[in-house]
């Protein structure tokens, strides 16, 4: 019997798999010798058997030894941070030169966008001339002359999860914990990290929508890496609304260059400041979480952070002088539409995930992967949840491309924004996992 044959009989009978059938599977998916029908017929059995801890960090370390793995020789931790997604997050652009600002090395291999959520280096390439495509030398000069550079995977990070992740997406064998963190964490672990710290985001904007799942991944995902050896943290944090009042590629690199040039308290520089922390005390960078929120809200307040940020816009080709003048560079929608209250209340709740789908829709994010991304299109002035408005009073603003896809959207918002009673405030950490 082959090797793959012999790991889904296991499978099957749930029985323990051990590293190196699971080792020889993932080789089995980067250099096509296993099919793809053994492909989606692990991601079932996965599915339905579930893994033992020992499998599932033997899955992810296969996973991650399939292509490339990055090793550093630097006078620093190496660390990074990962979010599972959420409407308006734009956390990494302003916490990877904060981090490095803190003395931090920060190689961040970033995705695009995923469904209703924005993806980083979508938002990064409204800046014009920036590349997030860059050769494995050009990445690690840059890491090491900037202390950080946020980049696309080469084709040759994880290649077995790319190939696997394909098969569950067809096989409906996505949403598997064990198969999302080995997914998440063999990227990740292949930039050759020393801390990593995870924004599990929780509500209506997010993919997790209940605390009690996005707690599951938050604890699948940190035993896992740390039994991987790579010291991992995790905080659940709250996306029953957007993070920043802006959803849309340049809009939300917006708000990032106002926190990064004003220092202005918002919930964007608490929740960045709290993931930092975390980190910067994982990797010994800070005696403690509180110390390193400190550090973290110094360096973004102090200007330091910004001068990081504009280092990396040069080294990756980006224009000079775009933090002093970031609002000339980004682009602008031609059309700019105000949403009003149908009606007078406090704004009681959103539906996160169809705001995102609204930017989507708008240009902003992709229906299928072959989609281009108008950068400008989006949302902004989105009014916090508990606001009072008035009736006609603005609740947000709509920017669009083609006045038939503001009108769309200025639908889609107000089916997405409910009116009524002041809602319970919510915490924004909802829960710290270490």
């Amino acid at each position: 019997m082959s090797s793959t044959r012999a790991l889904l009989a296991a499978l099957r009978r749930g029985q323990p798999i051990g590293e190196a059938s699971l080792q020889a599977f993932a080789q089995g998916l980067a250099d096509g010798s296993v099919s793809d029908a053994q492909a989606g017929a692990f991601a079932m059995g996965v599915v339905l058997s579930k893994l033992t801890h020992e499998d599932s960090v033997a899955l992810t370390l296969a996973m991650r030894d399939s292509g490339d793995v990055t090793e550093w020789d630097l006078p620093a931790p190496v660390i990074d941070k990962h979010s599972t997604g959420g409407i308006g997050d734009c956390v990494s652009l302003l916490l990877a030169p904060a981090l490095a600002a803190c003395g931090g090395y920060v190689p961040m291999v970033s995705g695009r966008g995923l469904g209703h959520t924005g993806g980083t280096l979508d938002k990064l390439e409204s800046i014009p001339g920036f590349k997030t495509a860059l050769s494995m030398s050009r990445f690690r000069q840059t890491v090491r002359d900037n202390g950080l550079a946020i980049v696309s995977a080469s084709p040759t990070l994880a290649p077995a999860d790319k190939r696997l992740y394909a098969i569950r997406d067809v096989t409906s064998t996505v949403e598997s914990l064990d198969l999302i963190t080995a997914s998440i964490l063999s990227k990740k672990l292949a930039a050759g990290l020393e801390a990593l710290v995870l924004d599990v985001k929780c509500g209506s904007g997010a993919f997790m929508k209940t605390a009690d799942e996005a707690r599951a991944l938050a604890q699948s995902l940190v035993s896992t890496a740390n039994a991987a050896g790579c010291k991992t943290s995790a905080l659940i944090t709250d996306m029953s609304q957007p993070l920043v009042p802006s959803l849309g590629n340049a809009l939300e690199v917006s708000e990032v260059m106002h926190t990064l040039t004003t220092g202005q308290q918002s919930r964007l520089l608490e929740i960045t400041a709290a993931l930092g922390g975390q980190l910067l005390s994982d990797a010994a960078l800070a005696e403690n979480p509180d110390n390193g929120a400190a550090k973290i809200a110094t360096a973004i307040t102090s200007g330091q952070a910004a001068e990081a940020f504009a280092r990396m816009i040069r080294a990756q080709g980006g224009p000079l002088g775009f933090v002093e003048n970031w609002s000339r560079f980004l682009p602008e929608a031609n059309i700019i539409r105000e949403v009003k209250a149908p009606k007078s209340g406090h704004i009681s709740s959103y539906d996160g995930e169809a705001l995102g789908l609204a930017v989507v829709a708008l240009g902003g994010g992709r229906q299928v992967e072959t989609d281009s991304i108008d950068h400008a299109v989006g949302l902004s002035d989105l009014l916090p949840l508990g606001t009072r408005v008035q009736k006609g009073e603005p609740i947000a603003r709509i920017h669009a491309s083609r006045e038939s896809a503001a009108l769309e959207a200025e639908r889609a918002v107000l089916k997405a924004a409910h009116i009524g009673t002041a809602p319970a405030a919510q915490p924004l950490i909802l829960e710290r996992l270490v």
